[in-house]
């Protein structure tokens, strides 16, 4: 073969190979999961991609794209390419309020027991009762931090306006103020309060004492559910494997978790097995009876007037068939 042949040769195979490269980037899928590597929402995902799960369902999630929740999460759901992600119950809600077009599709998370509320160890609060005519340090109006201390409150029959709500604009923040005297107790959620458990005590934990809801939602938009339904069903499908894999043998879990996530193995052990118990993942099946939950809490912080009606904004048709029915 000539130089100019052999050339040419080399040309075409590089172009195939381009071709082909290309074509397997465009059958490549990325989704949203809210507070990626941050919170335990999407360790489902996690443990899915590490093992293979997505494949397994017949799709091939390449990557997640995290962001710190609320309408962040939703906008990067609708502006991608596979809209299909992880996002508040509220975030939804309010996406569904303001005419977006998404549909609930999955339940994703429902407990609220990674939430806890702790002081100083030398702080004369040992209880929610102690709060009273006190300041507590929540991440912002509206918050699931706030929705949780008040349905708390509720729950033990304590007036919330007896208790002053400061606005810390973090979880961290809200330790900053707590550590400078500026409030008597902060919310924290886990992983956060497993790193710095030696530095505060616990007051209160979520875990028992507020009953299941469901905290996040599996989301899409009505033109892709009916553009791509075999795709949806196999990102529901996939990430059940990774929910059915961290129920099954939660310390493996827990390393893939801590390699995606890049934690220290031994975090992640721990903030999972606390999630084992209050069941936090779900396999996917919707509840009614757990979104209007919720909903009673986030009427509380103001964030909903009234219950919504779910029939309208949510889909079971893309769920395994023994997960079809209301739970």
């Amino acid at each position: 073969m000539s130089r100019s042949h052999a050339k040419s040769a080399r040309m075409i195979i590089a172009a195939g190979a381009l071709v082909l490269g290309l074509g397997f980037q465009a059958r490549a899928d990325e989704i949203s999961v809210t507070q990626w590597g941050a919170s335990l929402y999407g360790a489902p995902f996690a443990v899915a991609i590490e093992a293979g799960d997505f494949k397994k369902a017949g799709i091939d999630i390449t990557g997640i794209i995290g962001s710190a929740g609320g309408g962040t999460s939703v906008r990067n759901i609708l502006a991608s390419d596979t809209p299909y992600g992880e996002v508040a119950t509220a975030a939804a809600l309010a996406a569904a309020r303001q005419g977006l077009d998404v549909v609930i599709v999955n339940a994703a998370t429902h407990t609220v027991a990674e939430s806890t509320l702790v002081t100083m160890p030398t702080s004369a609060i040992h209880s929610l009762q102690d709060l009273v005519g006190r300041k507590v340090a929540i991440t912002s109006p509206k918050s699931t931090s706030e929705m949780v201390f008040l349905m708390e409150l509720q729950q033990q029959g304590i007036d919330a306006s007896k208790i002053q709500r400061v606005v810390s604009g973090g979880y961290t923040q809200g330790l900053t103020l707590l550590e400078q005297g500026g409030v008597d107790a902060a919310v924290l959620i886990e992983p956060l309060s497993i790193v710095r458990k030696d530095r505060y005590r616990t007051v209160i934990r979520a875990k028992g004492l507020l009953p299941p809801m469901t905290t996040s939602v599996g989301i899409t938009t009505r033109e892709f559910a009916t553009a791509h339904p075999e795709k949806l069903r196999a990102i529901i499908a996939g990430r059940r494997l990774g929910v059915q894999a961290i129920y099954a043998d939660p310390v493996a879990a827990s390393k893939l978790v801590a390699k995606e996530f890049n934690m220290e193995p031994g975090l992640a052990e721990e903030a999972m097995q606390n999630m084992i118990e209050p069941r936090m993942w779900s396999e996917g099946a919707i509840s009614i009876a757990e979104l209007n939950r919720i909903a009673d809490g986030l009427k509380l912080v103001g964030e909903i007037t009234e219950t919504p009606d779910w029939t309208k904004l949510v889909d079971r048709s893309f769920l395994p068939d023994d997960l079809k029915a209301d739970q």
